[in-house]
Order: structure tokens, then C-alpha cells, then sequence
């Protein structure tokens, strides 16, 4: 049985899955995983890179110690970030984290030189200020010497495989995160560029996914006491790899990647670009076939995440046994908030900025975290039934289930709701389905899997699928109206 080292890196933390494939079943062992979190400094938040490359080492040295040899390895990250690269090949800074608070002012100023409907138009992707682009325009007016002195710039899968393997280029699913490419050329934008002034030679050219980047170096080699191993470039952004493993049946299923973030959408042939599309907040990212996918970008649980830490810092220790008994415990309906409202993005203290939305819009105030875990978890399923209908509208079609993926799905409640909100059917799992994408790329790369199709079929043959169906309808649609009068 032949394996494959599948790097799985989010936002808040990543890991190294073991993925081993018989011929008919794929396997998955989680060999180690840490905490990734954004460090602020001087009013900026940056990631710790070079932590993240000593991690993925020790990661691979626990495999290696376990007895593994594998094929090769993949690394998927979150869109957006960035590092730069000197001439000589050195990183010449900490990449910014896209919850930097400057990005805002980085939009708003290039805005002046081009619109968010022209560049909707040229690329397909929401005008927001985590956008690479404006990240870049924002570090070239704040910190200009950066890019004057920046040879490449490479995204955050591609940066941290060029440390393994010193290769330089930009991987087509992650590139589509940027609002910097030709969606008709899959290439970087000349046009964009040029209104902005940014240099188009520091962007690293595109590579398409399912393609061998090289092989890790010598000096890598050495050090962890292996081969040389094959670095793939697997969809680098870590929703087209969990699309990549949704067992998706018909033009009739959404997808829901559920993690710190929630993006959900369907596949198209060719981004959507039509005004409806971006007065709601759409945008168009690639996927491992090389089209596109329709989708939202939404709040998920990093809402409950930052609460968390709310009450860990007050002494009170939770857990998710705990949490789903206060859920039941509380209220339903009692309140609710807009998730994807400014104040959310990255408050000082969540479960304040929670009570301070329902006091503003005249609501009653969520006191207990059960009432708090409660409008949170109802007020996500409303929102996401709302995108769904806007997803009906803008294509046509008429949706008849959802796929879900990824580690919300382990709140059973969330996938419960979700289910009676939308009135769908709710397929949820795999749960790791970005690793398990991440390791399909690898398969067709390596010839070991014939196409998508053969992969999902391996995917349904090897991972349990939780149904929920829905269930308890009294009382949704009201109160689905009195949602949509609070975010309004």
C-alpha cells in the first residue's frame, strides 16, 4: 500500500496527514498537528512562517520515526497571503496575516484608481480588503522598500513548498484567490496591475494543479534523513481541495466547506460576473479541474472559537460535551446577529461584540454562553440558507442538497440546524476532506488515480457520510423572517 504525505494548513492551526491508498480505499492517519495562530506586532498581525516550516519538519521527522515512506507530499493552505522573496532566494519578511487592520485603508485607497466593478468584471472575485491585491497596494504605500527590494512573491502553499523544494511558482487554485488573474488568460492581469503600479515581474508565474513542482533538496533531505521526495502542487487553497473530495452527485448539490471560515457554492463552467453577483457578495475561485466555483465567503466557526478564548481567559474551561448541553439547555430564537458584520472580524472580545449587535438592534441580550452559542449557531444556519437562495437565483437551478465538509462538521448541532433552516438534506463528511483533496491531487499526479471522477468514487467507497435530514419545521420560517429583519 502505497501513502502520501498530505500538509493541511489553516488559519488557526495545521497538520500532516498520512493518506495511504490500497487500489480501492484510501486510509488517513494524522501524524502530528500545531497551532498556527497570527502574532501581532506594532499594530500588524503577521504570520509566524519559519514556525510553520520547523513544524511541518517535525512533522515529517514523527512520520519518518513511525516507519512511513511515502510518494510524495502537498501542502494547502488559506487564500490570500503572501511572502516575498529576494534575488538571492532569502525571505525578506514575515508575511502580513489578512486580518491585518491596514488592508481596509490599503482598498480604500486603491479604489480611487480602479473600481470594484471593473475589477469584479476582470477577475471574477469579491472586492474585499484581505484581497492580495490590496494587501499589496497597502505595502506599497506603507512599507514601499518591500516590494523595491522583492524578487518573487510567492502565495502562502507555494512559499512554504519553495522552502522544500526551492521551485518558484504560483499554483492556479490559490493564484484565483488573489483578484489579480485573468480568469480567460489563467494568467496574471497586466491591466490590474498596471492601474495599481505594481510590478508585475515580483508575481510568480502560474502552475496549473496536479503537477510534480520538484523534489525536496539535498539540504532538506539530509537533515530529516529521507529520499528525495516529490513536492506536488495539489490545489493550493484549501477549499478546492475540499471540493475535491465532496462525493457531489449532480448540478443540484451545494458545497460547504466548514472551518473557521464557511464558503459555500456550486461549480461553474466560467466565474459569474453578472452585477447581481457582487452586490451580494459572490466570488468565482478555481478548482482542481482547472473551472471555477460560485461561492460566498462567510463567517463560520471562528465566531465560537473567539468566545472560547473569551471564557478560558475568564477561568471558565468548555469543551464541546459542555456546549452542546447548554445549547439544548437555552433558548431557541432568543436572538440573533448579521455573522459576517464588521464587528466580528476580529474584536478584542467576541462575546462582547455579540451582546453590544443584539443591544444595538434591540434585541434581547444573550446573557449565558448557552444563549450565546445559541444565536450563534442559529443566526450561521439562517445566513447560509440565505446564500443558498441567492445561489438558486443567480443560476437557475433549483438545489437539492448540501455537502458539507470539514471540521464543523463535528458540531452535529450546527449540521442539525442547517438541515431544518434550509429544509435540504445535509450530507456531512469526510471531515478532513482538504487533506483527503489535498492527497487526490497527489493520486492523479503520481497516475495511481485515473481522474476526479475514480477519486470520488474511492472518497464514497472509504469515509463515513453523516445524514441529517430536516426535521422539527414549527417556528423556522418566522423566525427566518425575524433574521432577516435584524440584518437588514
Amino acid at each position: 500500500m502505497k501513502s502520501v504525505w498530505a500538509f493541511d494548513i489553516g488559519a488557526s492551526n495545521g497538520r500532516l496527514i498520512l493518506n495511504s491508498f490500497d487500489g480501492e480505499k484510501m486510509y488517513t492517519k494524522e501524524i502530528y498537528r500545531f497551532t498556527n495562530l497570527a502574532v501581532s506586532v506594532t499594530n500588524n498581525y503577521y504570520w509566524d512562517v519559519l514556525n510553520i516550516f520547523t513544524q511541518m519538519k517535525t512533522a515529517i521527522r514523527t512520520s519518518v520515526q513511525q516507519g512511513h515512506k511515502v510518494e510524495s507530499m502537498g501542502i494547502d493552505t488559506w487564500g490570500v497571503d503572501f511572502g516575498l522573496l529576494a534575488s538571492n532566494g532569502e525571505l525578506l519578511a514575515n508575511p502580513y496575516s489578512y486580518r491585518n487592520p491596514k488592508n481596509k485603508m490599503g482598498m480604500e485607497r486603491a479604489l480611487q484608481n480602479i473600481t470594484s466593478e471593473s475589477l469584479f468584471q476582470k477577475t471574477g472575485v469579491e472586492t474585499a480588503p484581505i484581497n492580495t491585491l490590496f494587501q499589496l497596494f497597502t505595502m506599497k504605500t506603507e512599507h514601499p522598500h518591500l516590494l523595491e527590494m522583492a524578487d518573487q512573491l510567492l502565495l502562502m502553499p507555494n512559499l512554504l513548498a519553495y522552502f522544500f523544494c526551492g521551485e518558484k511558482n504560483n499554483e492556479f487554485t490559490i493564484s484565483t484567490t488573489t483578484q489579480l488573474l485573468d480568469p480567460q488568460s489563467t494568467d496574471w492581469d497586466s491591466s490590474i496591475l498596471d492601474f495599481l503600479q505594481i510590478d508585475r515581474k515580483i508575481l510568480a508565474p502560474i502552475a496549473q494543479p496536479i503537477t510534480i513542482a520538484g523534489e525536496t533538496l539535498p539540504v532538506i533531505n539530509d537533515e530529516l534523513q529521507i529520499d528525495p521526495i516529490k513536492v506536488i502542487n495539489v490545489p493550493g487553497h484549501d477549499t478546492a481541495c475540499a471540493l475535491a473530495a465532496l462525493p457531489l452527485k449532480d448540478h443540484h448539490s451545494i458545497f460547504m466547506s466548514c472551518g473557521t471560515w464557511v464558503i459555500i457554492g456550486i461549480p461553474v463552467e466560467k466565474p459569474v460576473t453578472e452585477e447581481q453577483a457582487m452586490t451580494w457578495g459572490f466570488t468565482n475561485e478555481g478548482t482542481m479541474e482547472g473551472t471555477y466555483r460560485l461561492q460566498k465567503n462567510m463567517m463560520g466557526m471562528w465566531l465560537l472559537q473567539q468566545c472560547r478564548i473569551v471564557w478560558e481567559r475568564e477561568g471558565i474551561a468548555t469543551d464541546y460535551e459542555e456546549e452542546n448541553r447548554l445549547f439544548e439547555q437555552a433558548q431557541p430564537f432568543y436572538s440573533y446577529i448579521n455573522p459576517d458584520d464588521e464587528r466580528f472580524f476580529n474584536p478584542l472580545n467576541m462575546v462582547e461584540a455579540i451582546q453590544d449587535y443584539c443591544r444595538d438592534t434591540n434585541q434581547k441580550i444573550p446573557e449565558t454562553r448557552g444563549q450565546i452559542i445559541r444565536c450563534i449557531l442559529e443566526s450561521l444556519a439562517f445566513h447560509y440558507f440565505l446564500v443558498i437562495k441567492r445561489l438558486e437565483t443567480l443560476t437557475g437551478i433549483k438545489l437539492k442538497r448540501i455537502h458539507m465538509a470539514g471540521g464543523a462538521t463535528r458540531n452535529e448541532h450546527l449540521c442539525q440546524l442547517i438541515a431544518n433552516a434550509t429544509t435540504l438534506d445535509v450530507l456531512a463528511g469526510p471531515v478532513e476532506s482538504s487533506s483527503i483533496g489535498n492527497a487526490i491531487g497527489q493520486w492523479i499526479a503520481l497516475g495511481e488515480m485515473k481522474n476526479l471522477q475514480e477519486a470520488r468514487e474511492v472518497v464514497e467507497r472509504s469515509f463515513p457520510i453523516q445524514h441529517y435530514q430536516p426535521t422539527d419545521s414549527a417556528g423556522w420560517e418566522t423566525a427566518y423572517q425575524q433574521f432577516l429583519k435584524v440584518i437588514e
